[in-house]
């Protein structure tokens, strides 16, 4: 499953975003994996969830952040959340280019997939909420 957050920047995608990992790192019976672009989230994130700055592996684009992230849950079968934070920064503005890193995703089975998205849900194509359940 896949959620995203929306909304421009400043609009409280990634409070929302922390609170939601430190919510399932609570509850998880497993792992808890939050991607992030910098190392912003440091002091916000509980201890009990993996932190990983995309920018310390040199990720950039979707292909290598599918790689990362197929490689997370191969690596770690335990691994029962996935959190993305600067997506579009990650990955590009490329719409199609995001949609087809979700339907890469949505084949990762056991995982439950929250992304942030900063743009207006107006600009992003249809295709992506057939793919994604929006959580604002």
């Amino acid at each position: 499953m896949i959620k995203i957050i929306i909304g421009r920047k400043g609009s409280g995608k990634t409070k929302l975003l922390v609170d939601m990992v430190n919510e399932a790192a609570k509850v998880s019976l497993g792992n808890v994996v939050c991607i992030e672009k910098g190392d912003t989230l440091t002091y916000s994130v509980t201890h009990k969830a993996r932190l990983i700055d995309a920018d310390s592996f040199a990720i950039s684009g979707y292909g290598e952040y599918y790689g990362m992230v197929a490689g997370i849950k191969s690596g770690n079968h335990d691994v029962t959340h996935i959190f993305g934070d600067a997506t579009l920064r990650i990955g590009t503005r490329d719409y199609d280019e995001l949609c087809a890193f979700f339907e890469r995703i949505s084949k990762i089975e056991d995982v439950e997939f929250v992304f942030t998205v900063s743009a207006d849900k107006e600009e992003l194509p249809k295709k992506l909420f057939d793919i994604a359940e929006v959580c604002n």
